[in-house]
């Protein structure tokens, strides 16, 4: 079944001579604690998680030896490497492009015997090895005592027992790197796959032939993989015209073993290794705690508990939302003043404003900036709200989640490896649609694929966040944690009901196949790295708004301007503003400081001064505060200072009355023309053109301009409504105080507020997302349908809630709770049903093997 065999390396070192520096790849399965071990070798941040397929793309970390430097490349966690998945591929171009000098393969020692499959794969390929044994404390609990000098005689590579979030075996890992890339490999483990061996040597023979095909890739392994099927191998032999002969009668062989051994020469492959890693698990591991339940199987006992489980979900999503949007919206009470500051900063970095117009990049500047404050506001909140999401990952419950989730999946026509996309869409919010649609790659049949694309985009990805924050906090303020509850759950109930209807009707023809998952043990997470994550994917947040977002505004802002008011509008507005100064200097005529502003620069000067000094002294607390920013502003013109703060002095005092009276007016006439000039603008008129479908759901124009800039960037909604409601910004109030005053006083109710965001929780996905759709069907049949349907049903779900509760006088919140009610029993209904159409054999859980198996 083995032997140990001398065996080249696919990139061997030259005899005696060390290399100063060197390439190290990383690989191993999901779970085995991967990027811990990388992060203790590096020191560098990496991702860490337990839910599998979480690292998409290669990470790279360096450290320095006594001989040279040592570059780490931690290659994405994956249980294979065929070519059926995107992280399989990239593992495979990695190896083979870059040829590392060693790898290092990361085992669970918790879960040995699954891990072992892996290692198989790496030493067919024929670099040299080093297995990095990690979790020996988890091990170690669980009642297992690991021979690891029998394990490395047994694979006849360097074993090396480690703790990666410990940092335990770290100095005896980076030893082992360094000798397994200057020494010459010696005697590996190759396996014997029996009855398939004559067929692997006559396909090794022909492929030796080809010498041009064994340059960078071992023979052996590709006759193994040419049996197996595996389509990037066979592409390789297809490239050179010379190698015909190898594929000859391929798929007769393969037909031909199938009908003598009954199964496939995958499923036979998988066996034989299954046979391989039980012989080294009775050699090398001695289960002490046999029959003893672990840790994590105790915990499960409860969280898992057929009744317990959806229970204890629902009230994770509660906690979750509760401490990051309810407790983290305290927090932006100090972040706001910080941002204010920064306006006012930018603000007098910037050309002088006018009269009435201002500059016009001034007024692109200052869009740009409010644009980005609204969404920075809310960086506390993901802050807290990405920490918790950590938590759930690093501690293994999100693994749970995605076993919770999978029953319901199979009711409504989904896979089991349809959690993912789902997780990474957003389920617990903090997802994006982008990476959730990417991810359908690995689920194998059509139908739920298809499904899970098209209803990814359901998920609350972060960019939804802030347009349900600032509702919530303006019209659902007594019921903020039921408000998020509804929102995080309401969209997975409709995505179960759409994923339904789609495979039961324009998906129905499609196939579908059962779902292996396994479930990791439970890790406490560390300070460290929760912390870590939290603040990387918080950056990932702030980069986007400093990008795709100010993009979008520049954009927004553009559209909203023109063609602006006609030559009467603005001849009404500057005779309005004439007339308002006229009466000023009427007022001032016999004053002694009348001179001082005889222009008109001088009086706009004044005003701009004046109103700077009341944005600059709403972010002041406190009296000693006041004084000192009242000293500063004196220090920078104790002329103009004088007609703000005139104390006994009449002749100011007189100033002073005049002045306010005039901001007063030049303040109403500036927010007048700019609603005017919105109002008329390319967007506005599009969004009013709206009105006549849009008003069954209760949105006006502004709230259509704000949902049609969102199909770019799903943040840009908040930040275009943040400059549709200017009333108020001048003086730094939040949007919330903005946008609450003027809706109310337009009749904007919490009725219309639930209508705009249960449209907005099933609104199409954003342009990337759209693209990303685009990519993954290959058809533009489909990128249409995922914007047209998803617009039609949110449209046609938010006019029946409006038109409904306000036929019946409901308030938002009841009509809220009936409209939740009606959609939760629906999907009980469905899936009852559907549950009882199905066998058994429709399902399949495992653990502890990969789906190959």
């Amino acid at each position: 079944m083995q032997k140990q065999t001398d065996k080249p390396s696919a990139s061997p070192s030259p005899g005696g001579k060390r290399k100063k520096n060197l390439l190290v790849g990383l690989a191993g399965q999901q779970n085995a604690g991967k990027s811990t071990t990388f992060n203790m070798l590096t020191g560098a941040n990496q991702h860490i998680a337990n839910y599998p397929g979480v690292t998409v793309d290669k990470k790279s970390g360096s450290y320095k030896d006594e001989f040279g430097k040592i570059e780490i490349v931690d290659l994405p966690g994956t249980y294979s490497l065929t070519s059926f998945s995107l992280e399989e591929r990239v593992s495979r171009d990695f190896l083979f492009t870059e040829k590392p000098d060693v790898l290092v393969n990361v085992l669970d020692a918790s879960c040995l015997k699954r891990s072992l499959f892996f290692t198989f794969q790496l030493l067919e390929m024929g670099f040299p090895l080093v297995v990095g044994l990690n979790m020996m404390d988890v091990a170690r609990q669980n009642g297992l005592k690991i021979d690891v000098d029998k394990l490395s005689h047994s694979l006849g590579v360097e074993v090396i027992p480690t703790v990666g979030r410990r940092g335990k075996g770290k100095k005896e890992l980076k030893q082992a790197i360094r000798q397994a890339a200057e020494r010459p490999r010696g005697k590996v483990l190759e396996i014997t796959y029996d009855d398939l061996e004559p067929l692997i040597a006559d396909l090794q023979e022909k492929v030796e032939s080809h010498p041009d095909l064994t340059t960078d890739r071992p023979a052996r392994w590709l006759a193994i993989k040419l049996l197996e099927g595996d389509s990037q191998t066979e592409k390789i032999i297809n490239r050179d015209p010379s190698a015909d002969d190898v594929m000859v009668g391929l798929n007769d062989i393969r037909d031909d073993f199938n009908q003598q051994q009954g199964l496939s020469v995958a499923d036979y492959l998988v066996s034989r290794r299954e046979k391989l890693a039980a012989k080294i698990m009775e050699l090398c591991v001695n289960d002490t705690g046999a029959g003893q339940e672990t840790i994590s199987e105790k915990i499960d006992r409860v969280v898992l508990n057929p009744i317990a489980a959806p229970l204890f979900l629902v009230a994770t999503v509660f906690v979750i939302y509760q401490l990051s949007i309810v407790k983290g919206y305290e927090l932006t009470k100090y972040t706001w003043p910080f941002l204010a500051k920064v306006r006012a900063l930018a603000a007098g970095l910037l050309p002088d404003a006018g009269l009435l117009h201002d500059p016009y990049v001034r007024s692109m500047a200052l869009w740009m900036v409010d644009s980005a404050n609204t969404l920075l506001n809310y960086v506390p909140i993901f802050l807290i709200l990405f920490a918790l999401i950590a938590i759930l990952e690093d501690s293994g419950y999100m693994a749970r989640i995605a076993f919770i989730l999978d029953k319901l999946f199979h009711a409504f026509g989904l896979h089991g490896q349809s959690t993912l996309p789902f997780i990474l869409g957003g389920v617990f919010a903090g997802g994006c649609a982008v990476p959730g649609i990417m991810a359908t790659k690995g689920i194998p049949d059509e139908k739920s694929r298809m499904a899970t694309i098209l209803t990814v985009p359901f998920m609350n990805c972060l960019a939804k966040i802030p347009l349900y924050t600032l509702l919530v906090n303006i019209y659902f303020v007594q019921h903020k944690s039921w408000v998020m509850l509804f929102l995080s759950t309401i969209t997975i109930f409709v995505a179960l009901l759409v994923a339904k209807l789609l495979t039961s009707t324009v998906l129905r023809n499609m196939e579908t196949a059962p779902f292996i998952m396994e479930l990791p043990n439970y890790h406490p997470p560390t300070i460290y790295g929760v912390g870590q994550r939290a603040i990387e994917r918080t950056w990932v947040y702030i980069k986007k708004v400093g990008s795709i977002v100010l993009a979008v505004s520049v954009f927004v802002f553009t559209f909203l301007q023109f063609p602006g008011l006609g030559d009467e509008r603005q001849h009404f507005y500057e005779q309005e503003m004439n007339t308002a100064v006229e009466q000023f200097y009427t007022k001032i005529a016999d004053n002694p400081y009348s001179e001082q502003l005889s222009e008109e620069v001088q009086l706009v000067a004044l005003i701009n001064f004046y109103n700077d000094y009341k944005q600059g002294r709403l972010n002041i607390k406190g009296a000693k505060a006041a004084k000192a920013f009242d000293k500063k502003i004196k220090a920078k013109n104790p002329d103009y200072f004088l007609f703000l703060k005139p104390g006994k002095d009449k002749a100011a005092k007189k100033i002073n009355r005049a002045l306010r009276k005039l901001a007063s007016k030049r303040k109403t006439l500036r927010r007048k023309i700019k609603e005017e000039t919105i109002g008329v603008s390319i967007l506005g008129q599009v969004g009013q053109a709206m009105e006549p479908v849009t008003q069954y759901a209760g949105f006006n124009w502004k709230i259509n301009v704000a949902l049609l800039s969102s199909f770019a960037a799903r943040e840009s909604s908040v930040a275009t409504l943040g400059v549709l409601f200017q009333q108020g910004a001048d003086e730094s109030k939040t949007l919330e105080e903005r946008m609450g005053a003027e809706s109310l006083a337009g009749g904007f109710t919490p009725l219309h507020a639930l209508a705009v965001m249960v449209f907005f929780a099933l609104y199409p996905p954003c342009l990337a997302a759209t693209i990303m759709v685009k990519v993954q069907t290959n058809s533009y049949k489909w990128m249409l349908f995922s914007i047209l349907f998803p617009t039609t049903l949110g449209l046609v779900t938010a006019s029946a809630i409006f038109t409904t509760g306000r036929a019946l006088d409901l308030s938002g919140i009841a009509m809220m709770g009936i409209f939740y009610g009606l959609v939760a029993l629906t999907t009980l209904v469905v899936g009852l049903a559907s549950s009882r159409q199905k066998s058994p054999d429709d399902f399949s859980y495992q653990a502890g093997l990969p789906e190959s198996a």
